[in-house]
């Protein structure tokens, strides 16, 4: 369940030490075992939180779940800046925080996000051992595809709202 204190929000300049504490966090809990799109330090945490400040139709998106003035997910849609027209996403989610509903709801937020954006699907990789992450893909209606001998490469159609 979502408590009513929940935010969830694109990332803004001033969210970097939240972003570098949630890093930490993960990276700690193991989290970056399966879940390592860019380093989890100070300065990426900064950089990805500067994303604010630029044109947003230009660039990749960084949003966040926030709880009691913590971020307890993180979810981003990539691709934008490099030119590409479908974004990978990917998400994360403390490992005490799991099983709320978090996830799901984070991605139905950047989906809508990019379709928002003119995104006609969104893309992601996902190992084939995480098997909590693929019942939620293929339960959002992700096709799951093999990819390379240890990943799935997954694909979802949006529909403009």
């Amino acid at each position: 369940m979502i408590c009513s204190a929940t935010i969830l929000r694109r990332l803004a300049a001033a969210d970097a030490p939240l972003l570098e504490e949630f890093f930490r966090a993960l990276v700690a809990s193991g989290g970056d075992a399966l879940f390592h799109p860019h380093p989890f330090d100070a300065t990426t945490a900064a950089r990805i939180c500067g994303h604010a400040a630029v044109d947003a139709t230009a660039h990749d998106e960084y949003h966040a779940v926030i709880e009691d003035d913590r971020i307890v997910a993180y979810g981003m849609l990539r691709g934008w800046t490099e030119g590409y027209a479908v974004p990978s996403l990917g998400i994360a989610v403390l490992p005490e925080c799991r099983r709320r509903g978090l996830a799901q709801r984070l991605m139905q937020h950047l989906h809508r996000v990019a379709a928002d954006r003119g995104a006609t699907a969104v893309r992601l990789k996902v190992y084939r051992t995480n098997a909590a992450a693929i019942r939620l893909y293929e339960g959002l209606g992700y096709r799951l595809d093999g990819f390379t001998e240890t990943e799935l490469l997954g694909r979802l159609p949006l529909h403009s709202s």
